[in-house]
């Protein structure tokens, strides 16, 4: 399940004892990469041997709750994984959220001033070609949408649901804003794309998406003992004092600078704040 992993590795402290292996995992989905590569950078200065693979939506909870992975940063709870929570709560631990008020929903660009609502969408769906863009099929937001097409929610029954990937999204959005295009993406927030472009999340007065979210991090049920440091860290670390630094990171990332190398560089220049964010006891 977990052939594929990135060692991030121990450089720099070759001469010290490895503190253990810790083996993260994530869906790529803009912060996720960011935060998660921001932790194995903290977890690599700390002297352990780190990976950090990018797994499908349900591979990434199978592989924690089966023990084959260590945690997950990404999960987004009550509704958008609540069926993944379903499955694996009893072999995880919840150790609560890193991102707190997480928005989704469908996302339109800001110039299409008419466009505020679902229903303001379903009246004009000619405009957007009766497309909605979508990211992988896997991810729980894409199911919300799919079940609404299907359930013909709104009105949204006429739409086609489009599936790919958070890249294609994205760079369809791009190419649409640069053209003053009516589109419309399944998106999210955080998500870089709302620093690059002025965008809106519509009105959702079905409650397809639920309500505000958090995005919580998610460990396998016998790291409490394994390797308490670790789940002190992941369950102590002020994620608030963090964001500037996973934000910055998102940033880097998306103008083509490869992640594991923009935590690294991030990670010397927020050094001070992530210091400061980490428990006090955590050898850094």
């Amino acid at each position: 399940m977990l052939a594929t992993l990135l060692l991030l590795g121990v450089a720099g402290c070759a001469e010290e004892e490895v503190r253990g292996q810790v083996d993260l995992v994530y869906v790529e989905w803009d912060r996720e990469p960011a935060v998660t590569y921001l932790v194995g950078e903290i977890l690599r200065r700390a002297n352990y041997n780190v990976s950090v693979t990018a797994v499908s939506n349900p591979v990434m909870w199978a592989a924690v709750a089966a023990g084959e992975a260590d945690a997950h940063l990404s999960g987004w709870l009550p509704s958008t994984h609540g069926s993944e929570w379903d499955e694996h709560r009893e072999n995880v631990v919840d150790l609560g959220p890193n991102y707190e008020d997480a928005a989704l929903g469908l996302v339109v660009p800001a110039y299409l001033e008419a466009i505020r609502s679902i229903e303001d969408l379903v009246e004009q769906a000619e405009r957007f070609e009766r497309l909605i863009i979508g990211i992988d099929p896997d991810a729980g937001m894409m199911r919300q949408t799919a079940a609404a097409i299907e359930g013909d929610v709104g009105g949204l029954g006429i739409f086609e649901l489009v599936e790919g990937s958070d890249a294609t999204m994205s760079a369809a959005l791009d190419d649409a804003v640069a053209g003053q295009e009516p589109i419309v993406v399944t998106g999210w927030d955080p998500h870089v794309k709302f620093a690059r472009h002025d965008l809106r999340i519509l009105e959702d007065p079905y409650g397809i998406y639920g309500k505000s979210e958090a995005i919580h991090t998610i460990v396998r049920e016998e790291l409490a003992d394994d390797e308490p440091e670790v789940y002190a860290l992941l369950s102590e670390i002020e994620w608030e004092i963090l964001e500037d630094a996973v934000q910055e990171i998102m940033l880097r990332s998306s103008d083509g600078v490869q992640t594991v190398q923009a935590a690294r560089d991030v990670a010397d220049e927020y050094y001070e704040d992530i210091r400061t964010a980490l428990p006090d006891d955590f050898l850094w």
